[in-house]
């Protein structure tokens, strides 16, 4: 409110002012990055990335295919022509095989786009190690790990340029908005001239390339930087939720949780499970709605979705099975203790039938 405030009291609400500038700075602190570029979501940052790629028409771009379509959806505005790959058990996030078979069938990509899902990092060892030995461009969509290592390193900091979302079901919100961050700060100037319209320097107004209305307001970015302070807070908020649920549900029988391994710390931004007998996914999603509880499936593939099903798939259909069988539960920062148990013992119930 603090930052909010100043914003009004000095008459900056706008799509730039010290909020702005403050909150990039504050955020490439935080994640471990040379420069950041404050925009109007994280759809435009995977889009600006794109085209800070030269990723052009006809270009192929693979994508993870077990995502939500904002991670898609920017291939297309660029007219290039996405090629899917599926995820690996270990991870939920692409599959360095599957990528590796990609590469042999398309060895012409132009850039590839990995996802760390639910906060948890895809192995970017060896995803980088491929990327680099074919010389393409890797851009992270790190929309839900803001606050998830790999290794000690921030996902979105390994490839060429990283994204980051702050809609308002993250983990830290400014009601909408996103950043793209990269090494190059050359790159993300450009990025920020794009997302202000390609205004040239001149007095009048002057456009020698197509530009973007994509900056995030002032305003917007007051609330980031405040949400950004207790950003630490809710990454043990939501692990606290994730260990309540494997506690309370661990033991039923054909139920996984999402993965961890010791060189991952994921931020637990959505904690999800795999249910693999005879309590189906519905099963669980019809009990907790009839206790006006939310929850949801995990994401489908995007091979899978009636827009992109005509584009290529590359692997062996583990992100159709995760969608198949996955279970997103209630996750957020708020949930009491009274309310955990609420969405367990409603979920126990059905193994208890």
């Amino acid at each position: 409110m603090e930052y909010i405030k100043e914003a009004f009291d000095t008459n900056w609400i706008a799509p730039l002012g010290k909020n702005v500038d403050e909150f990039e700075k504050e955020f490439a602190v935080k994640v471990g990055s040379k420069s950041a570029a404050a925009l109007s979501s994280g759809t435009a940052a995977i889009h600006l990335a794109l085209k800070a790629a030269g990723v052009e028409k006809n270009d192929i771009v693979f994508c993870q295919s077990l995502t939500f379509s904002a991670t898609a959806n920017p291939i297309i505005y660029q007219n290039a022509i996405p090629v899917f790959i599926d995820s690996d058990y270990t991870t939920w996030n692409m599959c360095p095989n599957a990528l590796e078979e990609a590469f042999e069938k398309y060895p012409e990509v132009k850039a590839v786009i990995v996802v760390h899902l639910y906060g948890l990092s895809a192995d970017m060892d060896q995803i980088m190690e491929i990327c680099r030995k074919h010389n393409v461009v890797v851009i992270e969509d790190a929309a839900e790990s803001l606050g998830t290592y790999y290794k000690g390193q921030h996902t979105g900091t390994f490839g060429d340029y990283g994204i980051f979302s702050f809609n308002g079901n993250k983990i830290i919100t400014t009601s909408g908005g996103g950043m793209l961050v990269s090494k190059n700060e050359e790159r993300i100037a450009k990025a920020r001239f794009w997302a202000t319209q390609s205004r040239d320097q001149a007095r009048h107004y002057q456009h020698s390339e197509l530009g973007f209305n994509y900056r995030m307001s002032n305003i917007v970015a007051g609330i980031g930087r405040g949400q950004l302070k207790i950003l630490d807070e809710r990454v043990a908020k939501k692990k606290y939720i994730f260990d309540f649920y494997q506690r309370g549900l661990g033991n039923l029988e054909d139920v996984e949780f999402m993965p961890k391994n010791e060189l991952d710390e994921p931020n637990y931004w959505l904690s999800s499970m795999t249910v693999m007998g005879k309590v189906r996914p519905s099963d669980i999603f019809s009990a907790l709605e009839a206790e006006n509880i939310e929850s949801r499936p995990v994401w489908k593939p995007m091979h899978l979705q009636p827009y992109f099903e005509k584009y290529t798939f590359v692997g062996e259909g583990v992100s159709e099975k995760l969608f198949e069988n996955g279970v997103c539960l209630p996750s957020d920062t708020k949930m009491t203790d009274t309310d955990l148990k609420r969405v367990v013992e409603t979920i126990k119930e059905l193994w208890n039938k």
